[in-house]
């Protein structure tokens, strides 16, 4: 185990985007969980005249799973880069992350809610710009 702050430098990218899905997970898990009757009720709401309609409190449940380990692992991406000057774990956080985002955007797509999964869109690309750049 060997901080250098140098790391910060060579991956200042990297490191910035981690911090962005790892914020962007946490906050929307800690909403959820903070907030699960208000997030159900309106998330029943908007998927009333979809396919989902039955089974939004287990797909919220695992939509919560996914957002807590996104977050978490990409904290530990952002770890392992500045410890260690690996970014095999940060890598791996990025395609969960990426999972969870089709998962965001599957759910805006079936519920017509075009204008959400336009913003989904942004996210992802972010999230795959992180992946492009730890591969290089």
């Amino acid at each position: 185990m060997d901080f250098s702050i140098t790391r910060i430098l060579d991956y200042p990218a990297e490191i910035l985007i981690l911090l962005f899905i790892s914020f962007t997970f946490l906050q929307s898990g800690y909403d959820k969980i903070k907030d699960w009757k208000g997030n159900l009720g309106w998330l029943t709401s908007h998927f009333s005249e979809t396919p989902f309609k039955n089974s939004v409190p287990v797909l919220l449940a695992v939509l919560l799973l996914f957002e807590i380990l996104s977050g978490i692992m990409t904290v530990l991406g952002i770890y392992t880069i500045l410890m260690y000057n690996v970014t095999y774990f940060a890598v791996w956080s990025l395609l969960l992350s990426g999972i969870t985002f089709l998962f965001l955007l599957i759910g805006q797509r079936v519920a017509k809610d075009y204008a959400g999964a336009m913003t989904i869109a942004v996210y992802f690309i972010i999230n795959i710009l992180g992946i492009i750049s730890l591969n290089n």
